[in-house]
């Protein structure tokens, strides 16, 4: 099977894994522009701030004026199209879960760099003013020789009537969810032994300018592998593209995302991560600021099965556009 990553940079991660040397890596969804850095010789273009570790000693502040941001979604009979090829695969069987991702324009009243220190998330990141990031989404954590990860499947406006319930007992979320759980703990097995799901569908709540959303998420575990110790290089090359982002089985669902999303994905919904000589932490790059030329776009994603609606799917993707300021 081909390598996701180039061997160089395979290599590179597993070779300063060995040597306990920290690093910081950022990997596009395409497996194409991988890039990694010794922590301590970082770009001053990128500042990233993860639940342990930040490159720059900063409080979250907020802004001195309130943050106006305006969506312009395509319409609906533009994503249906999309929704809809997605939807043919999927009952051909050729995908059983697909995430299928838009690009909004937006409008927002100041620079991603200004509002970097701003907005709250378990992870963030900012390449100065390209794209934005706060995801609230772990990918792997590794630490004395166990793997972890944490599958982040199911979105819903916590501002419902009953939401957690309603999105618990939900039996098209149950699905993609399962589905996505399945997928991981196989990723994971192929680098650890005694994979479990530790913790399944445990709900978290995150707050925007505008409204609360609450997300589902699974906690799942192994003992990494004797041939994969402190071989971060080969981990990601095996674990990537995340599968909460791609779908499954991941070959052929990533086929289908490029003939549906009919661009690159680029740095959404890859990864990005660091090792500080003893753990390493990563997150999935969900929640997406990017600028292109002088315009603004915000990429978000929905999982897509065969009980999916698009209305119900093309609604998530606009309400997953907030911006989480303090």
């Amino acid at each position: 099977m081909k390598d996701f990553l180039s061997k160089k940079f395979i290599n590179q991660l597993n070779t300063w894994g060995e040597q306990r040397t920290p690093f910081f890596f950022i990997i596009d969804f395409e497996g194409e522009k991988p890039q990694a850095w010794e922590l301590n010789q970082l770009p001053s273009f990128i500042h990233f701030h993860f639940p342990d570790l930040s490159n720059k000693k900063e409080e979250i502040n907020s802004l001195p004026f309130p943050i106006i941001l305006k969506k312009h979604p395509e319409t609906f009979s533009t994503f249906l199209p999309k929704f809809n090829h997605v939807k043919k695969h999927l009952d051909y069987g050729d995908s059983f879960l697909t995430n299928l991702s838009i690009q909004t324009p937006i409008e927002i009243n100041t620079t991603l760099s200004a509002l970097y220190p701003s907005v709250k998330a378990p992870y963030k990141l900012v390449w100065e003013d390209e794209f934005l990031v706060f995801s609230p989404e772990s990918f792997v954590q590794i630490e004395n020789s166990v793997i972890k990860t944490f599958p982040m499947k199911g979105t819903i406006d916590a501002n419902i009537e009953n939401a957690a319930l309603k999105i618990l007992s939900d039996k098209k979320e149950l699905a993609e969810h399962v589905t996505i759980v399945d997928l991981l703990r196989n990723d994971l097995s192929q680098v650890a032994k005694d994979v479990t799901v530790k913790r399944f569908r445990y709900i978290e709540k995150i707050k925007s300018i505008d409204k609360e959303l609450l997300q589902v998420s699974s906690e799942i575990s192994g003992e990494i592998l004797p041939a994969f110790q402190n071989q971060f290089g080969s981990i990601l090359n095996v674990l990537l593209p995340a599968g909460s982002v791609s779908g499954a089985p991941k070959n052929k669902t990533c086929e289908v995302i490029q003939q549906a999303e009919q661009m690159k994905r680029n740095y959404y919904t890859g990864v990005a991560g660091y090792f500080d000589g003893t753990t390493l932490d990563s997150c999935v790059l969900i929640r997406f600021i990017e600028k292109v030329k002088n315009q603004y776009f915000y990429r978000s994603g929905a999982g897509i099965t065969t009980q999916s609606k698009s209305e119900a799917e093309f609604k998530e993707l606009i309400d997953k556009i907030y911006v989480p300021v303090v």
